[in-house]
């Protein structure tokens, strides 16, 4: 077996850890008590990057599929499920699961648009929905993607019976898909619910400590690097980005699947055309559109690509080089974490929506969102993280409190 790979990340035949187990079959009871209800229930997942969430979805749906296809004597017998993910590269992989599972159809696996679309033409529904990532759901129109509803978590409750989501609002990139906690249980207060926690980090080798760390740094706090950043983990700060990408490349030599990857702010145009992301000898450029079947941090050429928050969202690496690009800054007078949206190089990211009009509000979700995409890249490394900043003065700072990780 290959561990790299990611469908072996989210296989079904992954082993599940005995509080996993009891999650499944805890959803599992809920579907099986709600399937016949008149109004729709839904079960959420609430948990951070690398706990463990979509190996719980995994497993269920297969267990789904394999009883609505061959258990005559199951409360799901006979019935259509679906498995929603509304980022390309993830769908990618659990498309290439369900061709080596005897229950799993490619067909099964949608994007949520694709499926809203397809039922509410045909005027039927679905019994099980289950959503992997719900916090990338778009929360108002998108025409460009063909979606004219209002919020694709509202519609999927008029076409299902029962909805399974797992949800991370520390994860939300995106104004179009804008959540939070408290939205998403404002929009399903008067459904059955029921909903459970996700706490232990098992993507990462970091310790406690240095996942509290990036938690803090997400929102702003920013502290000296933890002493101790896991017995098996590789905590490297540089001041050098060149001498980042070597190591990464001596990593992915020795291990594979270790990635450079940076936060905006830098030149990036959907056009198409290559943009370059330079750091004085550090010239690579961003990630291009994947048409192939194989995520992207799979591909062999794109160690000489910057991945992104669009491409390795979701994904596991075993060493992680991240490049915090220029809008991520430090006030040398407070030592306070600041977001220069100025030089915000994602011009999809914020999007104007109708519902949000407070200037002071957007500006406050918009500083918050580019936080979440540090989280996201932070979280990605398995066995370790290397860090470089653009800014000098943020730079100098984790040189300077890293702590015994500073690269000399």
């Amino acid at each position: 077996m290959d561990h790299n790979a990611a469908i072996n990340k989210v296989s079904p035949l992954l082993p599940l850890t005995h509080e996993q187990h009891q999650l499944v079959d805890q959803i599992e009871t809920f579907i099986a008590h709600h399937i016949q209800d008149a109004q729709p229930a839904v079960f959420t997942v609430y948990g951070d990057a690398g706990t463990g969430k979509s190996v719980v979805l995994s497993h269920l749906f297969n267990d789904l599929e394999t009883a609505a296809r061959t258990d005559a004597q199951s409360p799901v017998a006979g019935t259509t499920n679906y498995f929603l993910v509304n980022h390309p590269e993830v769908l990618k992989v659990y498309r290439n699961i369900a061709g080596q599972q005897k229950h799993l159809y490619k067909k099964d696996f949608e994007r949520p648009t694709t499926l809203i679309n397809r039922l509410e033409k045909s005027q039927t529904t679905a019994d099980v929905v289950v959503i992997d990532e719900a916090h990338l759901l778009l929360s108002k129109p998108d025409h460009y993607n063909n979606f004219y509803g209002t919020n694709q978590l509202s519609s999927l409750l008029q076409l299902a019976h029962v909805i399974v989501l797992v949800f991370d609002e520390t994860q939300v990139l995106r104004m179009k898909s804008f959540w939070t906690e408290e939205r998403l249980e404002k929009l399903l207060a008067p459904y059955t619910t029921e909903s459970v926690r996700l706490t232990h980090q098992f993507r990462m080798t970091a310790s406690d400590q240095l996942v509290d760390w990036i938690n803090q740094l997400t929102h702003r706090h920013l502290e000296p690097l933890p002493k101790d950043a896991g017995t098996d983990y590789d905590l490297r700060i540089y001041a050098d980005a060149e001498q980042m990408r070597r190591a990464i490349v001596q990593r992915n030599h020795e291990v594979g699947l270790a990635r450079i990857v940076s936060t905006s702010g830098y030149p990036s145009t959907l056009d198409g055309g290559k943009h370059y992301i330079t750091e004085g000898k550090f010239h690579l450029p961003w990630d291009q559109y994947n048409y192939t079947s194989v995520p992207w941090a799979e591909i062999p050429a794109t160690i000489n690509e910057v991945g992104s928050i669009y491409t390795c969202q979701g994904f596991d690496l075993n060493y992680v080089g991240i490049i915090l690009g220029p809008p991520i800054q430090l006030d040398p007078a407070t030592h306070q974490l600041v977001v220069d949206l100025d030089k915000y190089t994602d011009v999809e990211a914020f999007k104007h929506r109708q519902d949000l009009t407070d200037p002071d509000e957007i500006h406050a979700i918009e500083v918050q969102m580019i936080l979440n995409s540090i989280n996201v890249l932070m979280k990605r490394g398995i066995h370790g993280m290397y860090l470089f900043a653009h800014d000098p003065v943020l730079r100098q700072y984790l040189l300077t409190h890293a702590n015994g990780h500073a690269q000399k």
